[in-house]
């Protein structure tokens, strides 16, 4: 069996869109979420409000159970390569996602780009 795929998820205008106080789920990337959890993916919700408003934020939308953990947002990263330079690394934007399946991310891998 292949290693899990790691992905991490953001929560600001990715899961919850904010509209002045209104937080408006974003239902493809939930149902997304949801399919990649089921897929076996290995699944972190970050946010740059911190890890315990990433947990509030996953539970309000029925996801909490789907994530092995919780973080902040890094503000600085040690490492001995910048992101840009990540050989297995694919950004997806929440306005693509739906219908990809953690296959097409396994492929994206390879190729460091998504099919259109």
């Amino acid at each position: 069996m292949a290693r899990p795929i790691v992905i991490y998820i953001d929560v600001d205008e990715t899961l919850l869109r904010n509209y002045g106080t209104a937080r408006i789920p974003m239902p493809a990337v939930i149902r997304h979420v949801r399919q990649l959890f089921e897929e076996g993916a290995e699944l972190y919700c970050w946010s740059s409000g911190g890890a315990d408003y990433a947990r509030r934020s996953a539970a309000e939308v029925g996801l909490e159970d789907c994530f092995r953990a919780f973080l902040p947002k890094p503000q600085v990263m040690l490492d001995d390569q910048p992101v840009a330079d990540w050989r297995r690394l694919v950004y997806v934007h929440p306005n693509g996602c739906d219908g990809r399946s953690v296959e097409e991310y396994r492929v994206a891998l390879n190729t460091r780009h998504l099919p259109s």
